[in-house]
């Protein structure tokens, strides 16, 4: 089985952000799915590694914030790369504004946002996939939004392969683990995903 034949279903990118107890938060997530326009609702599944998943899961609200192609690689790092336990992801940044329900958006590098409240929620072992009614959405501009495919090709760093010489390259977020052998059970520490997307350096 080539689990790689995942990455060729259609993937966004996306800023999944909250609010709990006066803290901001916000992560990388790569599915947003419109699933009824009437009424009108969307899915978002997302790690429950993230703090965001938590706190989506606590208060059951979130806005999302549409990429664009035109996204550099150090919002994805911001959002995606560090953990918002350990960090204040919205220190230093500002193009953002508060939607009605008084939640962060991001307004650079995003053609649309979208804010929703929660009516539903499925356990998916490593994720949870919510089921939320829209409550607003607004279109910002009209960039083409990036997808996962144009993200790996075009925005996300290519790797120096001559820098390690033994270990193995995480395929979606370009972590290296370096060893000759891959534990079994080893989940990559930025994306959390598993061994099997992992690939030898050669």
């Amino acid at each position: 089985m080539n689990t790689k034949a995942m990455f060729k279903l259609g993937y966004g990118l996306y800023i999944l952000t909250g609010q709990y107890n006066g803290k901001d938060n916000g992560c990388i997530i790569n599915t947003v799915i419109q699933v009824t326009s009437q009424p009108n609702r969307i899915s978002i599944t997302v790690n429950k590694d993230n703090y965001t998943h938590d706190i989506v899961q606590e208060t059951g609200l979130f806005n999302v914030s549409v990429l664009t192609t035109d996204v550099d690689f150090g919002l994805i790092e911001r959002f995606g790369f560090r953990s918002g336990k350990a960090c204040d992801k919205f220190e230093g940044y500002t193009a953002v504004e508060r939607a009605a329900n008084g939640i962060l958006y991001c307004t650079e590098h995003t053609n649309a946002m979208i804010s929703a409240k929660v009516i539903d929620q499925m356990d998916l072992g490593s994720h949870t996939m919510f089921i939320a009614e829209v409550t607003e959405c607004e279109v910002l501009n009209d960039q083409p939004s990036v997808t996962y495919d144009y993200y790996q090709k075009n925005i996300k760093p290519k790797p120096d392969k001559e820098a390690v010489k033994v270990g193995f390259r995480c395929t979606i977020c370009g972590y290296i683990y370096e060893g000759e052998v891959l534990p079994e059970d080893f989940v990559c520490p930025i994306c959390k995903h598993g061994t099997e997307v992992f690939e030898p350096i050669k």
